[in-house]
């Protein structure tokens, strides 16, 4: 049996690759893009999806790989995880979140923070977030009853496709969202807009959640 320990630490590093991935990819993608955003946001978005796959994968037996809080309080709502080890869980992947950001930096030689000056503000961007977000644990809980096996990759593709459907480029994340407000880099927000960001990704979660609720009443036993 995994302890509370151990599924602390897998929540951490997996959502300190994750930020790694995106970050890094970005900073990457801008360098070699030759001005070209679409090819910057291409190498972000196919690296994101890639990664994404790898660490549900490696890290799911062990605490589920959430490496998402909006993901994390879904499954308390559905009774997957207590509300006092969602908590926790929470802190984990925010902790893992900005430790990301400092390894992103360092690899390629920038300050380990910095606040973002990338503007991502407005109904269309906070919408976008809602759907993203909608869209994840909709698959999520959809794909989980019947198909766990495949949840890893259906949650890398939906998150490749989901980078170009979405004006916002679909974080859906709210640690993703706030440890990128720490980066003034491609993959930045201003942190003065990721709360709005991460109020539409808490809305898009619980509408999602309490529509599958009803749709698939098995998804809160599969939730465990």
């Amino acid at each position: 049996m995994n302890t509370l320990a151990r599924r602390l630490t897998a929540e951490a590093l997996g959502t300190g690759f994750l930020l790694a991935v995106v970050v890094g990819s970005g900073i990457m993608g801008e360098r070699l893009d030759g001005g070209n955003v679409a090819i910057a946001l291409l190498a972000n978005t196919l690296a994101t999806g890639a990664g994404l796959v790898v660490l549900i994968l490696t890290f799911g037996p062990v605490s589920g790989a959430h490496f998402n809080p909006a993901v994390t309080l879904a499954d308390a709502l559905q009774g997957g995880i207590s509300w006092k080890d969602a908590v926790v869980h929470m802190v984990a992947q925010l902790l893992g979140a900005f430790v990301g950001v400092a390894v992103a930096h360092g690899m390629f030689d920038l300050p380990l923070y910095a606040a973002s000056t990338h503007a991502r503000a407005g109904p269309s961007q906070w919408f976008s977030e809602f759907v993203a977000t909608f869209g994840l644990l909709s698959i999520i809980w959809g794909c989980v009853r019947q198909r766990a096996s495949a949840v890893p990759f259906v949650v890398g593709a939906y998150v490749t496709s989901a980078y170009w459907f979405t004006a916002s480029t679909s974080f859906a994340n709210p640690a993703v969202t706030l440890a990128r407000a720490a980066t003034n880099t491609f993959s930045g927000i201003r942190p003065g807009d990721a709360p709005g960001f991460v109020v539409a990704q808490l809305l898009g979660a619980l509408v999602a959640t309490t529509l599958f609720r009803w749709l698939l009443p098995t998804t809160r036993k599969a939730a465990s």
